[in-house]
């Protein structure tokens, strides 16, 4: 029998009309806060408790949000004991603009005994050429205990070359039957985020649900991203302070120049900045690259409230709890917050900011884990405190990264120029000198 289409056009994608097959497939809104991970995890319709620009999007982009650029899909594919084609593909759907369907090998592609399952761009070969799309997706395989659901999350831009991408082996086919197969029926789901790149800043890639559910995920390997890298900016820096000769010699040049030359070299354009911060931590197939991307955003946002001195419309990360703030934002250029000697210093010795687990009877904790083995209940508290969690390392790493780029770009190279200089000067002088030392030897020789 054909499959039955349920619609939601609530995300701005739509179902696509194509021919259905044996199973059942319903696209849901993005808006709706329906089961995905548990049906008892999420927040049913409870009005967002966000602080501090979470749920926001760029107030200047008038391009479409995530949440525009968001879908789900679920697909029942019935009587899957008695299927014997080799493939079997889902109705096409649409999120972002663009035309998806599912990808699923019963007894697995170019794998023996595992389920493998890909997302794929519909009708590919009939879009312009140079065409290119860029998603995070997330498949996921129902079990009838929805806290043994099996989940996997990834990153991938597709082209021409790559218009599909999955797993092939996304789990044993011995396990389907432990529980994912209900009434001959195996459920999939997907979820689907268009992101829109942004070269010039960091951007907002995530819908606030999908994201506060990678968060759930991922939290730690973020936390792990941001501490290896404010860890090398700070080592690369204490390697200086630690250099006890060329710290003194660093001190004397900083003090002994032109206040107004100091203050120019303590700042620079944000935009040549944050385009290299978006270099740096964006990274293509990378699954957390785009909650880095999100938590840099919120940083961002989270330090250009600090400058203005001024509480947003709902606060992510209180201001009073924020140390004392290594950068500014003045218009359209970054500039240290204090004097850099200063700045260097507590960046080496500042300790990273560190968020205690919760106690052992916190039921906030991961919601999922990458094999869809746990989840306990998704609550505010959690939310909350894993959003506050993500913002704060989002403004860390953007005020080490400033300082560490102005200090690298602009005082480090004139403080080099000045000891070039110097050990110039010192040359020439040791040349005359030498010079005037060899003149005196030869008028004594003629003398004599």
């Amino acid at each position: 029998m054909a499959g039955t289409i349920v619609e939601d056009y609530g995300t701005g994608g739509m179902p696509s009309s194509t021919e259905g097959m044996s199973s059942e497939q319903r696209y849901q809104s993005g808006d709706s806060l329906a089961e995905w991970r548990s049906c008892e995890q999420v927040e049913n319709g409870t009005p967002s408790t966000s602080l501090l620009y979470w749920d926001t999007d760029d107030e200047d982009d008038y391009g479409p949000k995530p949440s525009e650029l968001y879908g789900r899909f679920t697909w029942k594919i019935e009587n899957f004991s008695t299927i014997n084609k080799r493939e079997l593909r889902s109705n096409a759907f649409e999120v972002g603009g663009y035309k998806w369907y599912i990808l699923i090998y019963p007894q697995g592609c170019d794998v023996c005994n595992h389920l493998s399952l890909f997302l794929c761009v519909a009708n590919h070969d009939k879009l312009l050429p140079g065409w290119s799309h860029f998603a995070q997706f997330t498949i996921a395989v129902v079990n009838k205990d929805p806290k043994k659901s099996k989940y996997s999350d990834t990153l991938h831009r597709f082209w021409k070359k790559e218009h599909d991408w999955g797993w092939k082996k996304f789990m044993e086919l011995s396990k389907v039957y432990d529980g994912f197969i209900v009434a001959d029926t195996l459920v999939i789901k997907a979820q689907v985020q268009v992101i829109r790149e942004k070269a010039h800043r960091p951007f907002r890639c995530l819908d606030c649900q999908y994201r506060r559910e990678l968060v759930r995920v991922y939290l730690s390997n973020v936390e792990q991203i941001c501490r290896r890298f404010v860890e090398e900016r700070r080592g690369k820096l204490s390697k200086l302070i630690d250099d006890k000769v060329r710290w003194s010699s660093f001190r004397a040049f900083w003090l002994g120049i032109d206040p107004n030359a100091r203050r120019r070299m303590s700042r620079d354009k944000t935009d040549a900045i944050l385009k290299v911060v978006v270099k740096h931590f964006f990274i293509e197939k990378e699954v957390t690259s785009t909650l880095v991307m999100d938590s840099l955003y919120s940083g961002l946002k989270a330090l250009e409230c600090q400058s203005k001195n001024k509480k947003g419309r709902a606060q992510l990360l209180d201001l009073e709890e924020l140390p004392a703030p290594m950068v500014r934002i003045d218009k359209d250029m970054f500039v240290l917050a204090d004097d850099v000697l200063v700045l260097l210093e507590r960046a080496v010795s500042e300790p990273f900011p560190h968020q205690p687990l919760p106690p052992k009877d916190d039921k906030c904790t991961q919601n999922r884990t990458k094999d869809g083995s746990s989840g306990e209940e998704f609550n505010k508290d959690s939310i909350e405190r894993d959003e506050w969690r993500l913002s704060e390392l989002g403004h860390r790493m953007v005020e080490i990264f400033v300082l560490a780029h102005i200090f690298s770009s602009r005082i480090e190279v004139a403080y080099q120029e000045a000891v070039a200089l110097k050990r110039q000067e010192e040359l020439i002088r040791e040349e005359e000198a030498a010079g005037q030392a060899e003149n005196e030897l030869r008028g004594k020789a003629w003398c004599c």
